[in-house]
């Protein structure tokens, strides 16, 4: 189970000034399904629905793209893509031989971007995950147009065997398509928004196709939405959603998610897309932003150190890693580190780390850190349950739906009115 450590924020408050009875009455919103947005709280069930439901399928699916291609392209933008990606590039930095190339595209509208992707794909074999609820957001679905034209030049009419579909259940542009071309299809769920679907057929078959063991994901995400429905200030997603509200009420208006490994870059912007979608509305709301140490303390560290004292820095802490590396011993010590001989790198980074923690803290910075067991399947299904159920408590106590995003549609009406889109 991920742990909350709070004793970085004891300078800035007093645990017993928490407002835990808001806590408590926000997760109790979410149970019972009684607040604004409660029709998009199916991803609180959603693991065991998936192991009951398409799991087996998804299961099927990817070990047919893992048998006979090299690469998957996944195409997807926001919710649809980045808990994906997210899960692929903390789990699997580096794929092994055997693990087919995963390409994310439909996430922008860059033609460099899709022509450096094309030349890294070159000739080999490949499918297409088009992931999309309604299969009219602009971004996808000009990549999806361009990747169907590829297809059909390289495979002629076995074309439709390399393109599967996660979208609506019943209907949409892109279940007409998949219905009528007989494209494999998988379930973009009514219940859940996109930003809380990485649990889902959006976000396991491209995490079952780079060779995540999604069963473990599963099983570990059942159990952990189990442990957290725990109802008291003991509870990790109560004490996270009460700091930073109470923080939040006391000036500090952005968040810094940071991390020791640089591969959980994209975990951080999946969270940055769940909590700012799901909390900046009505003129309020934490702003979230990300940072990786130890790289951004030479950089964005002058400005966490020193600058305007706005902060709330949350750390995400794996407590072993997967593998170690031990400092060597050099004869005649040139370049003066035989003090560090013998020591294990992750020894020396988590010294580091509690060294940043007291200068941030001293500078003024509150610090929470989230403490996930390993690196693994089951750390990364926990921290998952973890945010998603504290971004939703915090929501409630600010007042929010977390469930929509009514702001996101306002670039929307503008672009497709200056492409010229017919009503």
């Amino acid at each position: 189970m991920v742990k909350v450590d709070l004793s970085g924020t004891a300078t800035f408050f007093d645990a017993a000034e928490l407002d835990f009875a808001a806590a408590a009455q926000a997760h109790r919103t979410l149970a019972d399904k009684s607040g604004a947005g409660s029709d998009f709280t199916g991803w609180l069930e959603l693991p065991k629905r998936i192991k009951e439901t398409e799991l087996k399928g998804i299961l099927n699916a990817a070990a047919k793209i893992r048998s006979r291609s090299k690469a998957l392209v996944v195409i997807g933008i926001g919710g649809s893509y980045l808990g994906a990606r997210g899960a692929i590039e903390l789990l699997r930095p580096i794929p092994s031989a055997d693990d087919p190339k995963i390409f994310f595209v439909g996430n922008g509208l860059s033609p460099d971007a899709l022509n450096d992707m094309l030349e890294q794909l070159g000739d080999d074999d490949f499918d297409v995950n088009v992931i999309s609820k309604s299969g009219t957001t602009l971004e996808p679905a000009v990549s999806f147009r361009i990747f169907r034209k590829i297809l059909k030049e390289k495979y002629g009419a076995a074309a439709k065997k390399h393109i599967f579909a996660t979208t609506d259940a019943k209907k949409g542009v892109l279940k007409s398509l998949a219905d009528a071309e007989g494209w494999e299809c998988f379930v973009v769920p009514d219940d859940v928004g996109g930003r809380f679907s990485v649990l889902s057929a959006v976000g396991l078959l491209p995490m079952a196709v780079a060779g995540i063991d999604v069963k473990t994901v599963i099983n570990t995400a059942i159990a952990e939405l189990e442990a957290l429905d725990l109802r008291s200030p003991e509870n990790p997603a109560w004490q996270y959603a009460a700091a930073r509200q109470y923080l939040y009420h006391n000036g500090r208006g952005i968040e810094i998610l940071g991390c020791y490994e640089p591969s959980f870059r994209f975990m951080a912007e999946w969270w940055k897309q769940l909590y700012g979608e799901s909390e900046g509305k009505n003129g309020i709301g934490i702003f979230p932003a990300s940072v990786e140490f130890t790289a951004d303390l030479h950089s964005m560290g002058q400005y966490i150190q020193d600058g305007p004292r706005t902060l709330i820095e949350t750390i995400v802490r794996f407590e072993k890693p997967r593998r170690d590396f031990s400092v060597p011993f050099e004869m005649g010590d040139a370049d003066g580190l035989n003090y560090l001989a013998g020591k294990n790198l992750s020894d020396i980074c988590l010294t580091a780390s509690e060294a940043v923690k007291s200068a941030h803290i001293a500078g003024g910075v509150p610090n929470i850190v989230v403490t996930v067991p390993s690196r693994d399947e089951a750390g990364f299904a926990s921290l998952v349950c973890f945010f998603e159920l504290a971004c939703a408590i915090s929501g409630y106590m600010s007042g929010v739906n977390p469930f929509d995003q009514p702001g996101v549609e306002a670039y929307k009406k503008n672009m497709f009115k200056m492409l010229g889109k017919p009503e």
